[in-house]
């Protein structure tokens, strides 16, 4: 059988050649794309009946660039809805597409599809594999160890053509490949599928938390995909500690875990253990008494050698706090990908997570960088974030410093198509570059695996406002949004300012009809499983947004030029909001 270090040495051999090669590299992935999918619906609408492969390498990345358009999801959408109602004939891809991933944001309003192929599950495990390499560089586990892993699968539902639908991470963890990368990476995560695929945030991260004790000697590092869901986990454990304490005491399970089949798969793994339950009540007294829950992870697992998940972009408020848990722990970045595409691994695990950049994996789909030049007048609270675009260049051509929008075509039938992150050059391994996530363009909310643009909120509060009108003499004047993350969990607040009298009751249907309006699948799962909390909606007194604008009006040259952004952090604006709010309405949309 393979070692674990074998393995390691072999994944990081392999990477460090395309790497060197990267650019050879890139040109040979577009080739196989597009050889593969040669004959589509799609590709024949642009590049006619071309023979890919009577073509040299350079001649059909010139000919692709030059024929085919730069999209955004919403142009390819028509030909995915074609896929997900039992169209069978080639449209974005030859292999037939049966599974598709629910990406995070909307197209006009709709759940936004994207195709899930094999190709991406092999990707998936492929990065796991080489993320694990890197990391057992500067943190070596312990072979057949334990992952405390913060996971969970939502449910899948079927299209009117038949095909399976879900988050890539469901599709994901309850793929044979995810079995694959445990037996590989030789770590094991402390749940059953039962648990990651509960459905219930609360129940599963009780059951995560309760595992993750019973085997606290075996876990070597505690993972999740995002750290916000890390953060959480813990803030539940200040609950609950107790609760878990009496389960592993007794060998039983809390009354709070009603999910059957959850129930009968931990209580098959967990035994009476009085004196681990006892050691965890010592600790747990100490943490909460004396140390304010400081290091709480290498306290209760002492063998844990670091935290993983992704810190980066929208995750870096919740980093305060996850250093908190971890004590000295290191915290380790993880991979940057989209349900898209996998796009580069993190080569320096030792780095704090501010500090991390991504290597781009240049066999996994081929890349294209649109370089953007901020606008001169931009500042933040003033502006609307957008850019001055060049025309995309190929990775061969990016420069250290320029920032970019990322442009996929991948194997899964994605051609030319805008991601909308926004992506810094920090430097090169070998010969690709390494990218530092600066956000995701036009995204305004988001908390967790949320992503709501400008336009979502607005569609939201526009239907809303209808709402208001129809049932009261009231009319919304102007509003903004805040995605709180000082409470937990984290949630939208709206701020509304309004003219005329509106009842309370009115206000609260308008508060559950622009919480239920969001689409995302990412806010509509967190929502059910109370991993982001309540829409709240904060009426402001008359002449609020007048307050903000004259405070702006100095930074934006000028009242003419002062916009309301639709969205903010600025502590100043956010102090005239709150100061200035008469009215609180918290949703019950998913009650």
């Amino acid at each position: 059988m393979e070692t674990a270090e074998a393995g390691h040495d072999d994944v990081i051999g392999w990477f460090e050649h395309v790497s060197e090669k990267a650019c050879k590299v890139q040109s040979q992935t577009l080739r196989r794309i597009l050889e593969l999918n040669s004959g589509v619906e799609y590709l024949r609408k642009w590049l006619g009946t071309v023979d890919v492969e009577e073509m040299d390498d350079n001649t059909l990345e010139t000919l692709f660039t030059s024929l085919v358009p730069i999209v955004s999801h919403a142009e390819l959408d028509p030909y995915i809805q074609r896929i997900a109602d039992g169209e069978t004939s080639p449209l974005l891809t030859q292999e037939p597409i049966t599974v598709l991933s629910l990406s995070s944001g909307t197209t006009e309003g709709r759940q936004k599809y994207v195709p899930f192929t094999c190709h991406s599950s092999q990707t998936t495990l492929q990065i796991f594999r080489l993320s694990a390499a890197y990391r057992s560089r500067y943190y070596p586990i312990r072979e057949g160890g334990r992952i405390l892993e913060f996971i969970y699968a939502g449910k899948e539902f079927k299209t009117p053509g038949g095909l399976t639908v879900g988050t890539a991470t469901t599709h994901i963890y309850s793929s044979k490949e995810f079995k694959t990368k445990q037996e590989t990476t030789k770590s094991f995560t402390c749940s059953p599928q039962e648990v990651i695929s509960g459905g219930d945030f609360g129940q599963c991260t009780y059951c995560h938390l309760l595992l993750g004790l019973h085997f606290s000697n075996q876990v070597e590092f505690v993972a999740s995909a995002f750290s916000y869901t890390i953060v959480q986990a813990f803030s539940l454990f200040e609950e609950t500690w107790r609760d878990i304490c009496a389960d592993l005491k007794e060998g039983n399970l809390s009354s709070r875990i009603t999910l059957p089949k959850m129930r009968k798969a931990v209580l098959a793994l967990i035994r009476p253990n009085p004196s681990l339950a006892s050691h965890i009540e010592e600790v747990c007294i100490e943490l909460e008494t004396n140390l304010g829950w400081f290091g709480l992870i290498p306290k209760l697992w002492p063998n844990a050698k670091y935290v993983s998940s992704i810190m980066t972009g929208s995750m870096l408020p919740y980093l305060t706090k996850l250093r908190h848990y971890a004590g000295g722990l290191p915290l380790v970045s993880a991979d940057y990908g989209s349900t898209e595409s996998w796009i580069g691994v993190n080569v320096d695990p030792q780095l704090p997570p501010e500090d991390v950049s991504f290597a781009v994996i240049p066999t996994f789909s081929y890349f294209e960088f649109i370089p953007l030049y901020r606008q001169r007048n931009q500042q933040d609270m003033c502006s609307d974030g957008d850019f001055v675009e060049e025309k995309p260049v190929p990775l061969s051509q990016v420069k250290l410093g320029q920032e970019y929008e990322l442009v996929l075509t991948t194997f899964t039938g994605l051609y030319r198509c805008r991601l909308g992150d926004v992506v810094e050059v920090t430097g090169f391994h070998k010969g690709t570059p390494k990218l530092s996530f600066i956000y995701r363009r036009k995204l305004i909310l988001t908390i967790n695996i949320d992503k709501n643009t400008e336009k979502d909120l607005q569609r939201v509060v526009d239907k809303a406002s209808q709402l208001l009108s129809r049932t009261t003499q009231a009319e919304v004047v102007d509003f903004t949004s805040h995605a709180d993350v000082t409470v937990s969990p984290g949630r939208y607040i709206i701020y509304w300012e309004i003219r005329g009298e509106a009842e309370d009751k009115a206000l609260e249907d308008c508060c559950r009809e622009m919480d239920a309006g969001f689409l995302d699948h990412g806010y509509v799962v967190s929502r059910r499983m109370k991993s982001i909390g309540p829409l709240e909606l904060r009426v402001v007194e008359r002449g609020t947004f007048g307050k903000v604008a004259e405070r702006c009006a100095g930074k934006c040259g000028g009242l003419n030029q002062f916009k309301t952004p639709r969205c903010t952090t600025n502590a100043v604006m956010l102090d005239i909001l709150d100061g200035s709010t008469v009215k609180r309405f918290h949703s019950s949309a998913y009650d």
